[in-house]
């Protein structure tokens, strides 16, 4: 059976999910939600995921929402990517989801997908220092180990990495961050390794204003 994940390109919390099932060969299909248009706050996604975001995951009966839900699923389902310290793999989801992914799909957010006139300045910069810290914790950890958990890739690393392989400029460049940047190409080694954009349907592009011909 083919589960299905309701996601979007821009996503990087739905990345977390798609990025898991494909590096664990998982048989799985995206299901394009246009956000941007409102489909979320839709009565008809809301009544698959009340809490109105992406990504959701279905599998027969099966419905689950909120990325580490979804990743830890895929790891217990298929025997990969857990870990041998579960503890270890949630602290450092933990930490993603509360001090590293809370602040930059906001502050990415905030800095490409609002029009200029609209993007808040004060909250932006507020952000981009918190942001900072968390990229610091990262990088300090990973410049003793080769993974963020374990000796091997876990879903911490794909979760930590959620937002960190996208083009738009939201403060972090790889180059200040050179654990991180090392830790990013090894994922990207992994083999079913894919960006964002070509894992999953939607892409800035596809709202670009198209020129008349």
């Amino acid at each position: 059976m083919t589960a299905q994940l309701w996601c979007f390109g821009e996503s990087g919390n739905a990345y977390k999910a798609a990025l898991t099932m494909e590096l664990a060969g998982y048989d799985w299909q995206p299901v394009y939600v246009d956000f941007f248009n409102g489909e979320a706050r839709s009565p008809e996604f809301q009544a698959l995921n009340e809490m109105g975001e992406v990504p959701v995951f279905r599998e027969g009966d099966l419905t689950l929402t909120q990325s580490a839900v979804i990743q830890l699923h895929i790891a217990e389902k298929t025997g990969k990517f857990l870990g041998s310290d579960r503890n270890e793999t949630l602290r450092w989801i933990m930490f993603d989801n509360h001090k590293l992914s809370a602040q930059a799909g906001p502050l990415r957010f905030l800095m490409n997908f609002l029009p200029a006139e609209k993007r808040p300045q004060a909250a932006i910069d507020w952000l981009q220092g918190r942001a900072s810290a968390a990229y610091k914790v990262l990088n300090s950890h990973l410049a003793s180990r080769e993974w963020v958990a374990d000796s091997a890739p876990t879903v911490a690393d794909f979760a930590c990495c959620g937002y960190l392989y996208y083009p738009e400029p939201f403060g972090f460049d790889r180059a200040e961050w050179p654990h991180i940047d090392r830790w990013l190409d090894a994922i990207a080694a992994l083999p079913g390794w894919k960006k964002p954009y070509d894992l999953m349907p939607g892409n800035p592009s596809d709202r670009a204003p198209k020129e008349d011909t």
